[in-house]
């Protein structure tokens, strides 16, 4: 896919805390209504989805417990805010690559990011979903090889222990070490757990080499406790 590809106009699939980057996959499982219309219309087209981190706390004013990513529930009215919730200005385009259609209409995708995308402004909703009119020019890097990586690979690794002990879940670790560095650098920033805000900074990175920048910090921080170089947390 080439730049020329990419529609001026998206389906938005706003979640908050689902990160999807260039080259990554991330499942979801569709079930609210204007989702599953979001769905279809991109099967019958070009199979892109725009998945979008909706600000702060807030959801879609109408998401429901359906939709979820990794089989996550997505909480839903309980904010009480009044109209759309206001979205970051950088997504990501997802291409639709697996599909699943249940009995009862629904679905479970897969989608594989291509490239981010800045959302210039919001057009009239279709069929109930959220649509976007994008730009991904500033972002043509994600559809090339990628770049020369500069990171510290040992130095990660200890950093995803502590911070998997100090939350108390397991890894895969033979899995992630046999991981090549660009895939550790997609893989890592969409199952860490983080924040909202951190998944934004995440997907905001300028390069994969500023991603790994900015995902030390976070593990760095999230895995600081009082057994750490004997200081307090």
């Amino acid at each position: 896919m080439t730049l020329a590809d990419i529609p001026p106009e998206l389906g938005l699939f706003p979640l908050r805390e689902a990160l999807l980057l260039p080259r990554g996959k991330l499942p979801l499982n569709v079930f609210e209504p204007r989702y599953v219309a979001l769905v279809e219309d991109a099967l019958a087209g070009a199979r892109l989805i725009g998945m979008i981190q909706p600000r702060g706390d807030a959801l879609d004013e109408d998401a429901e417990d359906g939709d979820t990513a990794d089989g996550d529930a997505a909480a839903g009215d309980e904010f009480g805010f009044a109209g759309p919730a206001a979205l970051y200005d950088i997504g990501c385009i997802g291409r639709i690559t697996s599909m699943t259609e249940r009995a009862d209409g629904t679905y479970a995708v897969t989608l594989t990011g291509l490239s981010r995308f800045r959302l210039l402004r919001e057009a009239r909703p279709r069929r109930g979903y959220r649509l976007g009119r994008i730009d991904a020019s500033s972002f043509a890097g994600d559809l090339t090889e990628g770049e020369g990586l500069f990171f510290d690979r040992p130095r990660m690794i200890a950093a995803l222990r502590r911070y998997c002990r100090r939350r108390g879940f397991g890894a895969r670790w033979t899995v992630i070490e046999q991981m090549d560095d660009e895939a550790l650098l997609i893989t890592l920033p969409m199952i860490c757990p983080f924040a909202t805000a951190e998944k934004q900074a995440l997907l905001e990175s300028g390069t994969l080499n500023d991603r790994a920048r900015t995902l030390q910090a976070l593990l760095d921080l999230g895995g600081h406790g009082a057994d750490d170089e004997g200081r307090p947390s």
